[in-house]
């Protein structure tokens, strides 16, 4: 029986891990709270524990994790900025991954933003819902014949731009490992990160948050937008330097912001604050404006992305307790 403590956990992932298989073998202590240096301590007895994207795995909270006999970390996401790989490899923890749970749910809800905020559909729907049935300031724009720049063509990003190619749009694509083939089979042209920011109406971020893409659009790349440009972030929340973001937004160079994510989201996202005073200052600027739409990071939040991070994670609990090998691919 392999002790698992679940961090930062939701009633979907307490269902959805219960249903991943395994039930006789795992032991799972759901926990809702974050995992951070303060917190490690609760995961005494555990073998592994499991970590999601605001979770803070640091080198003072792996130090404690090891001390408190922890071998694997399994991260119930892809990314793992929030995680001290380094640190981690010295204390001798093994960490895995879900690589790609589904890059058709990030896809198709960077799609649904941008036709959301485009189209004001959230607008349109609160105004029905009040018996008004005024048209004025509502008008969008056709996504046909509009130029769609693309940062990052991973999994997600190539199917981000395949949708915005069925929508008729012009798809120029920047990154630095290019995938020429199929480029050229779906209509796409690589271009350098300033053109594509000079040419672009949309901006759609698809890349990890390493040192090089911190603040990735900053005040110097927003201004070489071009005026009136929307940009999607489902990335990354700290891709975009938002104090720069703001003051682009009341000048008028940016159009329009559809954010899944944000810079300072840890503490915010997940949780209910209805009840609340928001004490982030920026983000209760951000949404003042009517041009900016933002959801709490739910791009991955699909019954198939679920049921995929919890066989994933399960069958690497089971391999670890088993010895034997991870999943191909989720070993970080």
């Amino acid at each position: 029986m392999i002790e698992t403590a679940v961090y930062s956990t939701t009633p979907y992932d307490r269902e959805y891990l219960l249903r991943g298989g395994g039930a006789e073998r795992i032991s799972w202590r759901f926990l809702e709270f974050a995992l951070s240096a303060e917190t490690a301590a609760t995961a005494r007895g555990a073998q592994a524990v499991c970590l999601f994207v605001n979770d803070q795995a640091d080198s003072a909270c792996l130090a404690a994790l090891a001390a408190h006999g922890v071998k694997l970390i399994a991260l119930r996401c892809a990314g793992y900025n929030n995680l001290d790989l380094s640190a981690a490899r010295k204390l001798g923890l093994g960490v895995v991954r879900v690589p790609a749970y589904s890059p058709h749910a990030v896809a198709e809800h960077t799609v649904g933003l941008l036709l959301t905020l485009n189209r004001k559909i959230h607008r349109a729907y609160n105004r029905v819902r009040e018996m008004n049935f005024s048209l004025n300031g509502l008008v969008g724009f056709d996504l046909k014949g509009k130029t769609v720049g693309i940062v990052g063509t991973g999994k997600i990003g190539r199917i981000t731009a395949e949708i915005f190619r069925g929508f008729g749009s012009q798809v120029i694509a920047h990154d630095p490992s290019p995938s020429a083939d199929w480029a050229t089979s779906h209509g796409v042209r690589y271009v350098d990160f300033d053109t594509l920011l000079c040419e672009s109406d949309i901006v759609s971020l698809h890349v990890p948050l390493l040192p090089e893409t911190r603040h990735l659009l900053d005040a110097k790349t927003l201004a070489q937008m071009k005026p009136g440009a929307f940009i999607v972030n489902t990335s990354r929340g700290k891709l975009v330097d938002t104090g720069a973001l703001i003051a682009a937004l009341k000048v008028g160079q940016i159009g329009g912001v559809a954010l899944d994510v944000y810079e300072e989201e840890e503490g915010l996202f997940f949780q209910d604050l209805s009840g609340q005073v928001l004490q982030d200052d920026e983000l209760s600027r951000l949404l003042t404006f009517p041009n900016v739409l933002i959801t709490a990071h739910q791009a991955f939040l699909t019954h198939e992305a679920l049921t995929e991070i919890a066989r994933v994670t399960t069958q690497n609990l089971l391999k670890q307790e088993a010895g034997e090998p991870f999943l191909e691919g989720t070993v970080l």
